[in-house]
């Protein structure tokens, strides 16, 4: 059935949002919340992204209004301006940028990459993606690929590890110095690879799993050593810098736990934090969050901009492709209805035929393919011309034709005809989006409507009223 789905997303992020404001959007449980969004009425599919730098979430409703009153709860905690809400262009936009690290702290960052077909993966598991989140997500994951295999976007400092590092030698003097990372998932295995390359003179990896931290431990190029993070208090006593990037629920280093280790510079990339903030009050104890990263990022935009014009050409792109299988779908939906339809209405009648030519006189085999074949005939012939006119209403978003014809050729079809109301509805005021992000809408025709119907032309199925049919199809049908 043809349904003017609409994606709705709402995002709260570095861009516009600080770590607090991101932590108060985030979930818990990212499974959880997109099974609270299937369960809030309207809601067909549902897809959520969380990472240290960002909450988002999407989902694809039958009309704008209830795809923003679904995500309403995520912005509740946040201050307005901390908010985007992305309409159905702007989210298909906005998630390619993402994948191709146009929207990271770090240009290009590769990272995200990941995290969003983890994400993905999370979510059919789930069971919150259909079609229209499936194919925007999968469009966005090649967009990602190809931004990174066929320009220099992720080229240099990629990711938020490595940016802590460059910050950490920036901040304080790294020759001999002891430093402790925490959590040796994809961050902290990055984290810990950078600052192996320094001047630092030994390395602590704490991780819940200690096989894990020792795996990194055995692959970094200085001396280094794992351990439980239970042991992380203890160690952060004697390191210089301290770089958190785990995915504990809570604090693993509470501000007491701190209060000994004099100099230490710590800079938190987890989300929920892993150092307790109140820190920084400390003696000699510096916290920076991913906001301190700024500097070294915006360094990074600028090295990277030529790359960041041509993934934004690859996404102009892109985009417009996937505008089009949209549409193509949607045609050939109900293309098939109306071939199953005419499908229905041959069989039945030629199965008459062929009972009223029995009676009289024995079919040979030849005689009944013959029928079958000038039957079949008659319906490619029949339908060929309103096959290209439903094609060329989904290129023009012409859906009042692909509407009336699923409903003139499946009595059970419930779709509404759109109406410049509806229209109005799905194309809602993206106030907080990009100018030039505008919604992709279900338009009506403008065309007005003559008077009467022409002539019916010969070879229409039985019962099928011909003033239910659209003139520019009974005209093609006559022509042929």
């Amino acid at each position: 059935m043809i349904r003017n789905g609409v994606i709705t997303g709402v995002r709260v992020a570095h861009d516009t949002a600080t770590v607090d404001e991101i932590e108060a959007a985030s979930a818990d449980d990212v499974a959880d919340r997109i099974a609270d969004l299937l369960a809030t009425p309207g809601v067909r599919e549902a897809f959520a992204i969380q990472t240290c730098n960002r909450a988002e979430a999407y989902v694809v409703t039958d009309r704008a209004d209830q795809g923003r009153d679904a995500l309403a709860e995520i912005a509740d905690p946040v201050r307005s301006g901390a908010v985007v809400t992305m309409a159905h262009e702007a989210s298909l936009r906005h998630l390619m940028r993402l994948a191709a690290g146009l929207e990271s702290l770090v240009l290009g960052e590769d990272q995200i990459i990941g995290q969003l077909k983890d994400a993905i993966e999370l979510a059919r598991r789930a069971e919150g993606l259909g079609p229209m989140l499936e194919d925007a997500l999968m469009k966005a994951v090649h967009v990602g690929e190809r931004a990174r295999t066929e320009t220099a976007i992720n080229e240099g400092v990629v990711s938020l590890g490595s940016a802590a590092v460059t910050l950490a030698d920036r901040e304080i003097d790294l020759d001999g110095a002891t430093a402790l990372i925490l959590g040796a998932g994809e961050m902290g295995t990055i984290a810990a690879e950078a600052i192996a390359e320094t001047a630092v003179d030994r390395l602590l990896i704490a991780n819940r799993t200690i096989p894990h931290a020792t795996h990194v431990a055995d692959t970094v190029s200085t001396d280094a050593s794992a351990i439980g993070l239970s042991a992380a208090p203890a160690a952060a006593d004697r390191a210089d810098v301290v770089i958190a990037a785990t995915g504990s629920p809570d604090h693993v280093l509470a501000a007491e736990e701190l209060a000994s280790a004099g100099e230490t510079l710590c800079i938190d990339l987890a989300q929920p934090r892993d150092i307790d903030p109140a820190a920084d009050a400390e003696a000699g104890v510096t916290i920076h969050d991913i906001d301190a990263l700024e500097a070294i990022t915006a360094e990074t935009h600028a090295r990277r901009e030529d790359a960041a014009a041509e993934v934004e050409a690859m996404i102009d792109e892109e985009f417009d492709r996937l505008l089009a299988l949209f549409k193509r779908k949607r045609a050939d939906e109900a293309i098939s209805t109306m071939y199953e339809s005419a499908e229905r209405v041959k069989n039945r009648e030629v199965g008459t035929a062929m009972a009223k030519l029995d009676a009289n006189a024995e079919l040979t085999e030849t005689h009944r393919e013959v029928i079958e074949s000038l039957a079949d005939s008659l319906v490619s012939q029949l339908l060929a011309a309103p096959t290209k006119s439903l094609r060329e209403a989904a290129a023009e978003d012409d859906w009042t034709t692909i509407q009336t014809a699923m409903q003139l050729f499946n009595p059970e079809f419930d779709g509404p005809v759109p109406t410049d109301d509806a229209v109005d509805e799905l194309d809602v005021d993206n106030a907080d989006t990009e100018a030039d992000d505008n919604d992709e809408t279900p338009a009506g025709s403008d065309s007005e409507t003559p008077a009467g119907p022409p002539e019916s032309p010969a070879g229409l199925p039985d019962g099928v009223d011909p003033e239910e049919i659209p003139q520019h199809v009974l005209e093609q049908l006559s022509d042929n």
